[in-house]
């Protein structure tokens, strides 16, 4: 089978996480995956897997889960520490038939304990580390059963006991049946569940299949994302179907990700803006960690043209480009564009690009007041298409707020110019009296000041824009460079500096400017 026929199949029949890794190793079994860290579950496997182990292991777990009692139907939330066995975990248990529930090992053992009452008794896939952070939240009431990797504890299945338990045959789910389940960043409080069906996550392929296409040769791709978002699932499926070798990074310290790149030249490289912003100081290095990269790509969240540029200035490879993919976890990829290396620096950060051809996602711009949206005057961005998740796990009301007939409203808003192009200035929540755009204020800000290694505009307590802010190596900030750097912007207040430690974020590492905004209001109040 090759991997266009595999990728047929799938938006006929839809994308199963637990027939994929099977499927590719039909396409080409000696496809290498190399870890930068162990597998939890299967610390024997090692760090370097053909798609063949690969698909065996998964044909393994899903043996063993479903030796522990799981059956098609049931949730399996999986729950445990940061590791690529989460995805494989997610394959074995979506093999079975389950609907799985992908929850960060970010998230507080309170929230945890929330989405687990949401599900309503599901299975409950950890490790001891995990458990012992729940310690405090009624499990055996909240759960059917709970199945630990690695360890053991009192009251909790032995995922390593049932090794050895027999193969059972894939049990595949009707296309448009919920088949896996992400949440949202939480930045306005819980995250909500997304749930994706086979003919959703198969659809979302398509824009990302032909920009793989620009790659001839099968060179590495470097995947650097968290492992329960929902981009996990397509970037995965398209590199496996694509025959390209894989790096699985978890770590995100420079100096690791240097040593990872250089001995493994990945061509293709998708990270988070954020962890792509935190490794800009690699552009530095005289090794050129980034010499053999042709294209980077990051998606569902906002980049500054700084990060793009010095990255691109670091590849060796002639045509680098940047393409960067504007959606969320409620519609995927909906528009997308390219930037290269002459012209990134000089950018609009807030020209997130085009709608993608070919049965991609529709956009539109609709008025929040009447008037036609504009760049004075933005209006909420709409997407359409069949890629759109198809609800919120227990908040079916809470869904269809956002769903107007075929469009979702995104909670984004921005204005499409005479050319197309979608541009995002800010999200609806975080939009500040006086100032157009949040995001186009830390575009311009961070382009001039290179010691700058964040930088987020909140409202404070009195509706001003306060700029907070912190530095490379959390040094003091030149408060004469930070002037001239601002002049264009009178409207801000001074600037709050705080340790990069300090900075609240989400799972997927968005700052949580709401979280911001309230310490200050609270600083306030304590004050007075």
């Amino acid at each position: 089978m090759k991997g266009s026929t595999a990728y047929t199949s799938i938006q006929k029949r839809g994308l199963h996480i637990g027939l994929l890794p099977e499927m590719a190793a039909v396409v080409n079994g000696s496809t290498p995956i190399t870890l930068d860290h162990d597998l939890d579950v299967l610390p024997e496997a090692g760090r370097r897997l053909t798609v063949a182990q690969y698909a065996g292991h998964v044909d393994d777990l899903a043996a063993r889960l479903w030796a522990a009692g799981v059956r098609p139907d049931e949730h399996v939330v999986i729950h445990k520490t940061a590791n690529a066995d989460i995805w494989m975990l997610a394959a074995a248990a979506s093999r079975i038939g389950a609907v799985v529930v992908m929850l960060s090992p970010a998230l507080d053992a309170v929230t945890v304990g929330a989405l687990l009452e949401r599900v309503d008794q599901p299975n409950l896939l950890t490790d001891v580390h995990k458990l012992d952070q729940l310690a405090e939240i009624p499990l055996a009431d909240l759960t059917k059963r709970v199945i630990a990797v690695g360890g053991e504890r009192p009251g909790a299945i032995s995922l390593a006991e049932l090794a050895g338990a027999p193969r059972v045959k894939p049990v595949v789910r009707p296309i448009d049946a919920p088949a896996v389940i992400t949440h949202t960043s939480g930045t306005t409080g819980i995250p909500k569940l997304v749930v994706h069906t086979p003919r959703t996550q198969g659809i979302r392929l398509v824009p990302q299949w032909r920009l793989l296409a620009l790659m001839r040769k099968k060179e590495t791709v470097a995947i650097h994302i968290p492992f329960v978002h929902s981009r996990m699932v397509a970037a995965m499926s398209l590199a496996l179907l694509k025959e390209f070798p894989v790096l699985l990074m978890r770590e995100s310290d420079p100096a690791d990700v240097a040593e990872q790149f250089l001995e493994h030249r990945p061509v293709f490289v998708e990270a988070l803006p954020n962890s792509l912003m935190d490794w800009e100081e690699l552009s530095e290095d005289p090794r050129m960690p980034f010499g053999s990269v042709k294209v980077f790509s990051s998606t569902f969240d906002a980049i500054h043209p700084r990060t793009m540029s010095r990255l691109l200035k670091s590849s060796n490879r002639r045509g680098a480009l940047f393409f960067q993919i504007y959606g969320q976890s409620e519609v995927g990829p909906a528009v997308g564009r390219a930037y290269f290396r002459h012209s990134a620096h000089k950018a609009n950060g807030r020209c997130v690009g085009w709608a993608m051809p070919h049965g991609a996602a529709r956009i539109r711009v609709v008025s929040r007041d009447g008037q036609i949206p504009s760049e004075q005057n933005p209006g909420f961005i709409e997407v359409a298409w069949d890629g759109l998740a198809k609800t919120y796990f227990g908040e079916q009301e809470r869904y269809d707020t956002n769903r107007s007939g075929a469009w979702w409203r995104t909670g984004d808003v921005g204005y499409r110019t005479k050319f197309g192009c979608l541009h995002m200035l800010d999200r609806e929540v975080d939009m500040i009296p006086g100032v157009r755009s949040s995001l186009e204020v830390e575009d311009v800000v961070l382009s001039k000041l290179s010691e700058l290694s964040e930088l987020v505009v909140v409202q404070g307590p009195n509706s001003e824009p306060v700029p907070v802010i912190c530095t490379v190596d959390d040094k003091p900030l030149d408060l004469g460079r930070w002037r001239a750097a601002v002049a264009a912007f009178p409207q801000l207040a001074d600037p709050v500096q705080i340790l990069q430690s300090e900075l609240p974020r989400t799972a997927t590492l968005k700052v949580q400017r709401l979280a911001l905004a309230r310490r200050f209001e609270e600083q306030l109040q304590k004050s007075a």
